[in-house]
Order: C-alpha cells, then sequence, then structure tokens
C-alpha cells in the first residue's frame, strides 16, 4: 500500500530542492494508460468502440458535438426551450474524455455577480429539476463547503463573497479557527486566519448527471447517439459571401444543419479545425488521488484551502486531493483515440499538493493511496470558457475551454448557450466568456467589407502560439490566488504598444493590460517599471526574475485596503481638477463607419441622433434586440479626406469616426460587424486604432496650454463642447475633439503615429510652467466615478438598458427614427423601471471596490459595480443598482426615500443616495465655467 508520507519522501529525497521549485518537462506526449480507476461507483465506459446506439438523421435543428458535462446541459436546455430536432453525438459514450474523471466539485461564491447566478441554476438543476422531471437521483450530494485563510487578505477575499452571497441568497458564515474545529475535527487550525463555510456547496457525479440529463433532453424530443464520432463539417458560402454551417459529417452518415455546438472539451480545437474556426485552447493533464478510508472523514464539507492551492474532495469515506500547480505538463499531441483513459500521475509534479493536505488534515500522513486520478483538461488564456458564435462560420458555436470547471458552471452555461443560440444572444451578461475569433476571410455585400476580430481575444494574440501557452500557463498556475482589485498578468506581455509607450516607460509609467495592449495605470516617482518576459514562476527550469521592479509594485498592492500607491493617484487625480494633466488613450478602438448607406446604418446602430453636421460629436449607446447596452462610445460625422489617411480618409457618401475603450474594442467591431451583415448596409468599417494615437489633455488650464500648440482658436464660441476638427499641433495634423472622460475642459488629440511623440513632446513643454503632469487609469477610474461618467462593462452592461443605467438622454425617442433597441427601451419605459442604477458615497472613508451588498431600510436591494475613491469631493463613490423587495417600480422617489448602508467584508456603512452627481451636478466644468 501507497501512503502520501510514503510518496511524499519518495518524491522529495533529503537534499533535494522541493519538487515545486526544481525544472520540470515543459511538456508530455505520451498516451493514456488504463490501469487507473476514478472514484465513482458507475461510469459510461465500454470496451470496444461499439455502433453508434442509433443511425443519425439525416436533418436537425441543432447539433451539439461531445458528450459531456456542457454537451449534456446544452442539449437539455435547448430542449426545454422548445427545440425540437436537436441532435447530440458523442464519438465515445457520455461523459468521455474530461468529464468522466472531473472532481464534480460546486462552489457557490465566486468573485463574479455573473458567476454566482450560473452556479446557482447548476445547483437547481441537479438538485432539484432534474430528480422532480426524471425521478432519478443525479447523484449531488450536499455536504457543504469549507475555505480556507492562513492570512488577513484571503479572509477578507471570503468576507467580500460572504457579502455578495446575501444578494442572492446564499447562506455563508465566517468562522474563527475554534469554530472551524468543531465543524471539522480532523482539520490542523495551528495556521489558520479563519474560514468561510457554505453549507450548501456539494458535490456532482458526473455519470449520474450526465445520463439523467440525457433522459431528460429525449423526453422532450432530442437525439442522443453514442459511438458517432464527426469526421466533417460542411460549411457553404451564401450568395453575400457569408460562410454558415451545412451539415456534419460522421462516420455512419451526414446531418444537414444550419447550427453546430462545438462542446468537445480538450478536442474543441481539432472539431474547429474541420470548419475553419479557430478555438485558441490548450491541453494540460489535471490530477488528483483517491485515498484509502479515514475515520471519522463522513459527512465533513468539501475544503478549498487556496494559499496551499489544494482542495479535499469528500468521497464517502474517503478524500480526494487535488489543486492547481505552478509547473503543470502540457498535453501536445492530442489523441483522437482518448476516451476512458488516464495519464500515469507525475508525482514530482503532484507532491506539492500532498504537503498542503497532510499540513491541513494531518491524518493523511498515514492514510494509503487507493488509486490515482490524471486526465486532460482544457485551459484558455484568461481562465475562462470559450462561448458564443464563431466569426468565422455563422452557426458555428462554441461551449468549452472550461478550466476543469465545467460540471459546476455546466448548468448555467448550457442554458445561456440554448438561448443564444434560439435568440441571438445570451440572457445574461456572458462578455467575458464570449469568443469572435478573427476571420480568415473578409465578408462582403455589395460595398459591405467587414473582418470579424474576436470580441474578447485580439487576432494578434489569439494567433501568437507563446501568448496563448504564456497565458494559459499564469492562469492555472493562479487559479487559488487572491483576487485582488489591481492585479496584472506578468504573461503575455508587451504584445501591443502605443507610439507613447517608450516615452512613458520612461517617466514612471507602470503599464496596465487590456487586451492585449500596455496601457498607462499610474506613474511612480521612483523611475522605469518594465514588465520583463515571463518567467512561468520559476518553472520548467526557467530563472525566477530578481528585483523584479514592476512585479514588486504589483505585490504591494496586494490589499483590500487602500493602496500604498494611493496618495500617488490622488495627486494625478487633483492635478487634473485644479491645473490640467495628459492622458495617453492611445489603445482606444478608432474606427470609421463609411459609405452610400452609413448614415442608415449609424441610425439603426446608434441610439442618439448622430446624423449632424460635419464636426458634430455625440455621446451615444448601442443596444441589442432587448434594449440592453451593448456599448457607450463617441461618434463623429466627418468629411472625406485624403486616400489612405487615417486620420480622415477618403470615402464616398457619409462618414463617421467611432472612439471606443480600447479593452471593449474588439466587442464593438463584432457588434457592428454583424449588425452590418444581417441588415446589409452598403458601408464599409475601417479599423484605424493602431495607426492612430490618441492622448487627452483635460483641466481647467487645458485650454491655456493647447492654444500655445494648436493652430486652431479654442475659445468656447469658436470651439464648443462636443465638436470636433482637423487642425495642426507642432507642424503636424492630427483631429482635436473637445470632450471629457474626467468632468474637466479639455481636448483629445487623435494623432497619427508617427507624429504622436512629437505632439506629445510639444504639449508637456508648454504646459510645464504650468504643472502639468502625466496621468493614467486609475486616476480616470476615480476622476469618471466622481463625475459620475459610465464604464462600459461596470455600470454598464448588455443586460442593463439604458433607462436603467440613466442614460435616457441618450436614446432619440423624440424622434421618429428607428434605432434596435427602440421597442424594448418604449415598451420598459411605459411598463417602468424595475432597477436602476444609484450613485452611493459613504461619509467614512472606506475603500471599496465593487460586489459590496446594498441594504435599505433593513433590506439587501442589490450590490455595488463599481466602486472608487473620488478624491475631490474626499469621500467612497460607489454605483449599483437596485430593486424594490416589494416588486414595484424603482422610482426617483423611491431611491430618495430609503435609508441605505453599503455592506463591505461583513460590515456596514451607512451611505447617500445621490440622483445627480456628486461633483459638479450642473455639468460647467466640461463647458470651460469654473
Amino acid at each position: 500500500m501507497s501512503y502520501l508520507s510514503r510518496a511524499w519522501r519518495a518524491a522529495a529525497p533529503l537534499h533535494s530542492p522541493a519538487p515545486w521549485r526544481s525544472p520540470r518537462p515543459f511538456s508530455s506526449a505520451s498516451g493514456p494508460t488504463t490501469k487507473k480507476s476514478v472514484p465513482y461507483q458507475k461510469t459510461l465506459q465500454e470496451e470496444g468502440p461499439g455502433e453508434p446506439s442509433r443511425p443519425p438523421p439525416t436533418s436537425a435543428q441543432v447539433v451539439v458535438v461531445g458528450g459531456g458535462s456542457l454537451g449534456c446541459q446544452t442539449t437539455y436546455h435547448l430542449a426545454k426551450m422548445g427545440v425540437s430536432g436537436v441532435v447530440l453525438l458523442e464519438r465515445d459514450r457520455l461523459t468521455s474524455g474530461t468529464t468522466w474523471h472531473t472532481a464534480g466539485l460546486l462552489w457557490q461564491l465566486r468573485p463574479s455577480d455573473v458567476e454566482v447566478e450560473l452556479l446557482a441554476h447548476t445547483r437547481d438543476v441537479v438538485s432539484r429539476d432534474l430528480p422532480a422531471e426524471t425521478g432519478l437521483h443525479t447523484g449531488w450530494v450536499e455536504n457543504g463547503g469549507l475555505f480556507i485563510a492562513s492570512n488577513k487578505q484571503r479572509l477578507d477575499e471570503y468576507k467580500r463573497l460572504m457579502s455578495l452571497g446575501k444578494v442572492y441568497g446564499v447562506e455563508s458564515h465566517v468562522l474563527t479557527p475554534s469554530q472551524t474545529k468543531d465543524l471539522y475535527p480532523l482539520m490542523n487550525i495551528d495556521d489558520l486566519y479563519g474560514t468561510l463555510y457554505v453549507p450548501k456547496d456539494g458535490t456532482m457525479d458526473p455519470a449520474g448527471t450526465c445520463s439523467t440529463l440525457a433522459r431528460a433532453a429525449t423526453a422532450r424530443g432530442a437525439t442522443i447517439i453514442e459511438n458517432c464520432p464527426v469526421t466533417g463539417i460542411q460549411v457553404r458560402t451564401d450568395d453575400f459571401g457569408v460562410k454558415r454551417v451545412h451539415a456534419v459529417e460522421t462516420a455512419h452518415g451526414t446531418i444537414q444543419t444550419a447550427c453546430v455546438v462545438n462542446c468537445a472539451g480538450v478536442w474543441a480545437r481539432a472539431l474547429g479545425r474541420l470548419a475553419g474556426v479557430h478555438v485558441p485552447l490548450v491541453a494540460m493533464h489535471h490530477a488528483y488521488v483517491v485515498t484509502e478510508r479515514i475515520e471519522g472523514i463522513q459527512n465533513m464539507p468539501n475544503v478549498r484551502d487556496h494559499d496551499a492551492s489544494v482542495y479535499l474532495r469528500l468521497q464517502g469515506d474517503a478524500l480526494s486531493v487535488g489543486g492547481y500547480e505552478s509547473n503543470p505538463i502540457f498535453w501536445e499531441e492530442v489523441s483522437e483515440k482518448f476516451a476512458f483513459g488516464l495519464f500515469d500521475l507525475d508525482w514530482d509534479v503532484f507532491m506539492q499538493h500532498i504537503e498542503g493536505a497532510v499540513n491541513r488534515v494531518p491524518v493523511l500522513e498515514k492514510t494509503g493511496i487507493k488509486s490515482t486520478v490524471c486526465g486532460p483538461e482544457s485551459f484558455t488564456a484568461d481562465h475562462k470558457p470559450l462561448m458564443g458564435e464563431a466569426p468565422e462560420v455563422r452557426g458555428f458555436f462554441l461551449g468549452c475551454g472550461f478550466n476543469s470547471a465545467g460540471m459546476m458552471l455546466g448548468g448555467g452555461c448550457g442554458r445561456e448557450l440554448a438561448h443564444w443560440i434560439i435568440h441571438g444572444r445570451p440572457e445574461k451578461d456572458m462578455y467575458g466568456y464570449d469568443i469572435r475569433q478573427k476571420a480568415m476571410s473578409w465578408w462582403a455585400h455589395a460595398d459591405v467589407a467587414i473582418s470579424l476580430p474576436s470580441r474578447r481575444f485580439h487576432h494578434s494574440l489569439t494567433d501568437n502560439n507563446r501568448w496563448i501557452r504564456e497565458r494559459s500557463h499564469e492562469s492555472y498556475a493562479k487559479n487559488y490566488s487572491v483576487v485582488f482589485p489591481h492585479d496584472e498578468p506578468l504573461a503575455g506581455r508587451n504584445v501591443r504598444k502605443d507610439p507613447l509607450h517608450e516615452e512613458l516607460l520612461r517617466q514612471g509609467c507602470v503599464f496596465q493590460e487590456r487586451h492585449g495592449w500596455e496601457r498607462p495605470g499610474w506613474f511612480s516617482p521612483g523611475g522605469a517599471a518594465p514588465v520583463l518576459d515571463y518567467d512561468y514562476y520559476g518553472a520548467y527550469g526557467h530563472e525566477r526574475h530578481r528585483d523584479y521592479t514592476y512585479n514588486r509594485l504589483l505585490g504591494d498592492e496586494y490589499t483590500f485596503d487602500f493602496p500604498p500607491h494611493h496618495d500617488i493617484i490622488k495627486n494625478e487625480c487633483l492635478t487634473c481638477r485644479n491645473t490640467l494633466a495628459l492622458f495617453d488613450m492611445s489603445y482606444f478602438g478608432k474606427f470609421y463607419l463609411v459609405g452610400p448607406e452609413a448614415t442608415k446604418a449609424a441610425d439603426w446602430l446608434f441610439s442618439a441622433d448622430v446624423s449632424k453636421a460635419p464636426g458634430s460629436t455625440v455621446y451615444t449607446c448601442m443596444l441589442n434586440q432587448q434594449g440592453g447596452v451593448e456599448s457607450d462610445l463617441t461618434v463623429s460625422r466627418i468629411s472625406p479626406g485624403a486616400p489612405g489617411s487615417p486620420l480622415a480618409p477618403s470615402f464616398e457618401g457619409d462618414g463617421y469616426y467611432l472612439a471606443i475603450g480600447g479593452a471593449v474594442a474588439q466587442h464593438n467591431w463584432s457588434h457592428i460587424t454583424t449588425v452590418l451583415q444581417d441588415m446589409k448596409f452598403q458601408c464599409k468599417l475601417l479599423d484605424c486604432s493602431e495607426e492612430l494615437g490618441m492622448m487627452s489633455i483635460q483641466g481647467p488650464l487645458s485650454r491655456v496650454v493647447l492654444q500655445e500648440v494648436l493652430d486652431t482658436d479654442l475659445s468656447n464660441e469658436a470651439f464648443p463642447f462636443s465638436t470636433h476638427k482637423i487642425t495642426t499641433a507642432a507642424g503636424c495634423q492630427v483631429r482635436a475633439m473637445r470632450l471629457s472622460f474626467v468632468g474637466e475642459m479639455g481636448w483629445e488629440l487623435h494623432v497619427p503615429r508617427a507624429d504622436c511623440v512629437k505632439v506629445y513632446r510639444a504639449v508637456m513643454q508648454a504646459g510645464a510652467r504650468h504643472g502639468i503632469a502625466n496621468a493614467g487609469y486609475r486616476a480616470i477610474d476615480s476622476l469618471s466615478i466622481e463625475k459620475g461618467y459610465r464604464h462600459w462593462h461596470a455600470d454598464l452592461r448588455p443586460d442593463d438598458t439604458p433607462l436603467e443605467a440613466g442614460l435616457a438622454f441618450t436614446c432619440k425617442l423624440k424622434s421618429s427614427i428607428p434605432f434596435l433597441g427602440r421597442e424594448a427601451v418604449e415598451a420598459q419605459k411605459a411598463k417602468g423601471i424595475f432597477r436602476r442604477l444609484v450613485c452611493f458615497t459613504t461619509e467614512e472613508k472606506v475603500p471599496m471596490f465593487g460586489l459590496e451588498a446594498v441594504w435599505r431600510d433593513g433590506n439587501v436591494v442589490g450590490h455595488i459595480r463599481r466602486a472608487d475613491f473620488g478624491f475631490a469631493i474626499d469621500k467612497t463613490i460607489a454605483y449599483g443598482y437596485i430593486r424594490d423587495p416589494a416588486g414595484g417600480p424603482v422610482s426617483l422617489d423611491f431611491v430618495k426615500s430609503g435609508s441605505y448602508e453599503l455592506e463591505r467584508m461583513g460590515v456596514t456603512f451607512p451611505a447617500r443616495a445621490h440622483t445627480k452627481s456628486p461633483f459638479d451636478p450642473d455639468n460647467k466644468r466640461v463647458k470651460g465655467f469654473y
């Protein structure tokens, strides 16, 4: 019999370095072994390839490929939503590949409101819905979950989760070490700081869950065919040059269909290639061991010891022990024949989990190992699943890359994916999971020319294998790390640099990474802090960086208190408020919408009336059919320019210049191109994001300084707010726009890339005697929330409407011009607003970051989406959507009449609700009135 302690000593002999510090093979091409075993009483494995369980039909509305958790959940939800003709194809038996060996843990609390909702639905499906529909037990075991904290920061994170859980009715309790010992007598509490106990967490059985899902789906008319591998995807190009799914080829016949759902897990990349779709995921070995019987372990909760990067799953009278290591093994050559096999466990890699497990439950040191389970799992660059319709081929959907969380996210994501397929978009905000990869060809219709890049990853990233590998590794290795508000990745950096990057780096710029771009975060007085090549945290023989300034500055901010650089950001903010600051915003998306039907397209796309005279700039939203906000942006009417000019392109017809936050630029591009394609507007969308830089000069003295640099009159009369013009700066042609995202008088300068440094230096030289300073996005976050300006995907999401978000002024409802989402907005206006975005401030100077619970008159009514500190008003500011617990509309009177508290980490703070911005509510400063 093998004991954990014996395996530990064998893998880490005396005088050898700890295994997680030792060089390890970077990857493995070895195939699976067949003599390992999973700890489940039942699997769906059968010997031999077998014949298909039934002949495939000749046609189907939807074909789901892959019979694991996501495939079964998606099939079930499609059938439940009334889709007839749903076919699930599994090349072997249900659960084969990755699902069959999963640990099946379900933790209800995560640092994301959307994921809490997704997890809640999975739990409802396996614990309530399926048993009620089928009379069968799915294998759900509700034994609770226990999160271990060994330090204050970790317990603070758990307290944040507890507060968010109150919004969604998830019961949880912060326990002291002694209370934890009472709950789990076998636990070592000597190094505990505290724990979070969630009584209704539990575990799922993969075979029981998937077979019950299959039973429920077939009862609703779905067809499930096992032993039926897919051999090809037929794609045809329609009359407008659009590639669409036409059929699925199998070894036993062809199924005509317009919709395929790729739920093939590790094999999703191979399935995608059959259709010409790129699926950016990697395969890794992921392991756990199953112990012999442990006396006294029965009915104990599952344990996640994040600081030791280990989990302990109750397995009857034993434990499964696993985790996430810093040196995982990549599976380079994914075998098409792999089904119910397992890899040999690499003890050198795995032993770090044994150390953590033995420390937490000491009895494990003398407990035998019954079996090892090491199988493949798919992982992605940002540790989030890949979902949605692929841009290369219409009708080809993804539901894969679940980073070992496919069982617990399966129910929620299966429902959203089904809604996506039926209605064209998910019901919830799935922006973080949405995948729209760069198309290999161009969509074309008459004068329409559209390239479809990713909503989530730029093609320069997804075509970069090094970037995918680095980021996937870091996401895996940091899976159990505390999610701090201001953390940044170290992997896959310096891929996209704007023209001012080196200039700002020398001046102490501490960069953030967004969508591959390096954008200014804040400016350190300590000098340059470059981001170095990724060192894999010392794994695979890489030497860890020493004296790594950037990493040290990040580490200083690993706190839920005010960060040590709080006063530096304060100075940047107050310099902007009192004199002037320069913000490099070059990472912004910069698109041109031009052509004979550009105005027709703009009228339909944008909620505001942007059909003004050339020289005008309009802040607007773009909505979906349900009235949800897909974007907020500025749209400027332009006149034709010179051929080949990125600043003023030539075109026939009408033209519009779109400026969009860089982190969501690809999402905007994808939304616009999809609408243009569906509506068949004769126009072009051009991307000049890389060709143009953008700097914003903001503050009371911005006019004085820029008047020395720009060759145009900047007076209110000659250059009013929300207008733009082509002019010169330092001898270079620029597009100047009088706009502000910080609530001050100021101008944006849109500059050809080659001229950016020259223009920047001219502005800084002119501003030097007036106290100009560089400022970054940390300052923008603070300044913008102080003024009440919205951030998309924080204050605004696709499931929020302009009326709910206080942006009714962006909707041209007084005109008769139709626009996408208008009917939904009008219907909501007539019915009433049942949730509303509200601004709160607290008198006590306490840091908040979002996810805090909002209490009104003793009831939880919502949670905070976004929070920051406002330095000009010297208060914490938070924005969140609230509801009436009685179910009534949320009017302004309702907002004003309540007494509010914000709960941060279990502690409530009195708060004041505002119906207008607490800073410059009359909007005078942006218009130049000080």
